[in-house]
């Protein structure tokens, strides 16, 4: 993963909602266009975008719409039962015609280039699965999903997906099939395959584990929240020099590098303040991250060049960043 350096001046957006519609048990999609209906951002599958939401939150949500599609934006939002404040938000407040700010689009869960592609999507990770299925056809690739839910009726776009793609999609509702059989969906590796998972940490924890005979780099998962043990390890204090603005700064051991950066006065745009998004991540120009993010592969992060600051530390005293 590289760093890209327009996220040092990351566009933000004001929309318009055009459409909020009721697209499962639990789960609304909103349509979000530009007021003036220029065009809106470009994107390309397994990106999101922030919402800024008015309650001063900022929640990330995957896009759900087609790549194609200039006119607008669409992301689909399940109320969590432990919302934080996000879902909760979006479905109690937000409405056609309301305005609401927007980051991004960002892309940490890309769709690579192969000849066959296995999806896995458990309840609202379908979402960002759905452009990817229009891609990987654009592509002529072989592919097949395998859709999980609690009930039929919560799983978002099954009917649309089922009737647009056919044989190729498999809905299994956990209550009628039980759990996805991940055991005779991966037992058998294809160096050919890319895999992508996305859907709650049960689900991803279980593809990963019957994946792990899969050559090196054939799962790619997208998480909506940190691995259980992701800050897991010690906590000491290091050094961070700053290469742009000169600075050298001392990130103490209850502190994260992006909260000693602000501290200094240096901007970095972040969001989630957990490792799973994205926004904050930075270059490593020496020394060696002690990576605690849930986005970097284990390919990237052995790289040791790129860094998520609002959870990553330094596996030593000092790192020098590009910033």
């Amino acid at each position: 993963m590289t760093v890209d350096a327009l996220t040092r001046a990351e566009l933000e957006l004001e929309t318009v909602i055009e459409r909020r519609d009721t697209i499962a048990d639990g789960v609304v999609e909103l349509t979000l266009r530009h007021p003036d209906r220029a065009p809106m951002p470009s994107w390309e599958a397994g990106a999101h975008i922030d919402l800024v939401l008015g309650n001063g939150l900022v929640r990330q949500y995957s896009l759900c719409g087609s790549p194609a599609d200039r006119e607008t934006l669409r992301v689909a939002v399940l109320r969590e039962p432990a919302s934080r404040g996000g879902s909760s938000y979006v479905h109690d407040e937000l409405t056609a015609g309301n305005h609401v700010r927007i980051r991004g689009p960002r892309n940490s869960f890309a769709l690579v280039d192969a000849p066959r592609y296995l999806f896995i999507a458990g309840g609202i990770g379908i979402t960002p699965i759905v452009p990817m299925l229009e891609a990987a056809s654009a592509r002529g690739a072989k592919w097949r999903l395998v859709y999980g839910g609690r009930t039929r009726k919560s799983m978002a776009f099954r009917t649309e997906l089922a009737e647009r793609y056919g044989d190729l999609v498999s809905v299994c509702p956990q209550d009628e099939v039980g759990l996805l059989d991940l055991a005779g969906l991966l037992g058998e590796a294809d160096p050919e395959t890319a895999i992508y998972c996305c859907g709650p940490e049960p689900l991803l924890a279980a593809v990963e584990a019957a994946s792990a005979h899969w050559p090196r780099g054939a799962l790619h998962v997208e998480r909506f929240a940190p691995r259980p043990d992701a800050d897991a390890g010690e906590r000491t204090e290091f050094e961070v020099e700053l290469t742009q603005t000169g600075q050298t700064i001392t990130v103490r051991a209850d502190q994260s590098i992006l909260e000693a950066v602000e501290a200094a006065g240096v901007f970095v745009p972040s969001s989630c303040q957990e490792g799973t998004c994205g926004t904050c991540e930075t270059a490593v120009l020496e020394g060696i991250p002690d990576h605690r993010d849930s986005v970097l592969s284990d390919d990237e992060r052995e790289m040791n060049d790129a860094m998520m600051i609002c959870v990553s530390r330094c596996r030593g005293s000092r790192l020098v960043l590009d910033l």
